[in-house]
């Protein structure tokens, strides 16, 4: 990685099966039990969508970019005028569980950068938790946990 560009990269092992989890990431239905409100579709290659979180009244444009089935999931969106990558990988792992591994990429190695990679590394981090929650014991952890940001 290059110094003068961040990049946020976390993971962890869900105890599901591969092809759970990403449906689970795809599928707007599944989605709103742990990330989002509403989707205007499913991730599908090369689609144009709408995300809507329960604690903003904001629409999120994704384009979603490359997706392999039970493997790789990429899509674009933007922060502070720059369009980020985002890449999902799933790997198979022992006992049926998988492996998820995000990456988002890339900003400017300064103030509004370091911003965003402290904020988006949170929020990666808590996806990965709330989807493990969700899959794992059918839970919501993201209900109600960030009503003190609504405005």
């Amino acid at each position: 990685m290059n110094s003068d560009r961040l990049e946020i990269n976390c993971a962890m092992q869900i105890q599901k099966p591969v092809h759970e989890v990403f449906e689970a990431i795809i599928n707007p239905e599944k989605m709103a039990c742990y990330f989002i409100a509403t989707s205007t579709g499913i991730m599908e290659e090369g689609k144009n969508i709408i995300w809507k979180f329960p604690e903003f009244d904001y629409e999120c444009p994704v384009k979603v970019g490359k997706v392999e089935n039970n493997k790789y999931i990429s899509f674009y969106w933007e922060n502070a005028g720059v369009d980020l990558l985002v890449e999902i990988q799933l790997s198979e792992k022992e006992n049926n569980s998988a492996l998820v591994t995000i990456t988002e990429k890339s900003m400017k190695n300064n103030e509004a950068g370091l911003k965003w990679l402290s904020g988006n590394s949170f929020g990666w981090s808590n996806f990965l938790s709330c989807l493990k929650a969700y899959l794992e014991y059918g839970i919501n952890l993201r209900k109600g946990a960030f009503d003190f940001m609504k405005q």
